[in-house]
């Protein structure tokens, strides 16, 4: 099967990448349309197709795009070393947070932040309930997977098959997840000891914007 990618490709390539990393999603026909500058709605949808049959992009049953076997490099300029993480997209009810279904991306990120011989995946975040600790809403933040935590942590915890960003707070008979909000109408989460920890939150990527 030829898998060469034309000049085109590359760049809805690109320009789906960076959408992505701004919106939590990639684009519908019409956005990726605009994004590329095109005047009608059938030239995104040819490169799209030819993306999916060249097995770089997969059709979901929901209609939604994801990338496939694509991977972004990190910029050519840069020295740094770097290992791929994968970009989670929007969390299905029941799935375990990691289920290749859920991955959108893999994101080239720097070794001095996701560490040699550790599991890490990016979540974008959502809401201001975490804005005290510099997690504010469309920012990913990188997560090092593991399922245990210590007080303080800022973790990912799954409850009732929902991922949530908040910090930990272990008491003798039970959990605390607690907001660090300027807004005051969050309230902390009181759990048993038996819930799910996915990860421990290691560092925040603000928000881009154009």
């Amino acid at each position: 099967m030829e898998n060469s990618i034309s000049n085109k490709e590359l760049a809805a390539l690109r320009v789906m990448r960076d959408f992505l990393m701004k919106n939590g999603r990639t684009p519908s026909v019409r956005e990726l349309m605009k994004e590329m500058g095109y005047k009608s709605p059938r030239s995104a949808a040819v490169i799209l197709q030819q993306l999916i049959d060249k097995e770089i992009l997969n059709k979901k049953e929901d209609g939604s795009i994801q990338f496939m076997q694509y991977e972004f490099d990190a910029e050519e300029t840069t020295s740094e070393q770097t290992v791929k993480v994968p970009l989670l997209g929007t969390i299905a009810c029941g799935l375990p947070i990691l289920a290749e279904e859920n991955i959108e991306a893999m994101i080239a990120v720097s070794t001095k932040l996701a560490k040699p011989n550790n599991k890490y995946f990016l979540l974008k975040a959502k809401g201001d309930s975490m804005n005290e600790k510099g997690i504010n809403d469309g920012d990913l933040v990188l997560v090092k997977q593991q399922n245990t935590a210590d007080n303080g942590d800022v973790v990912v915890a799954l409850i009732d098959d929902k991922a949530t960003i908040k910090e930990l707070r272990l008491n003798d008979d039970n959990v605390l997840l607690l907001p660090r909000s300027s807004n005051k109408t969050h309230t902390p989460i009181i759990l048993s000891r038996d819930f799910i920890v996915q990860g421990v939150v290691v560092s925040t990527i603000p928000k881009i914007n154009y």
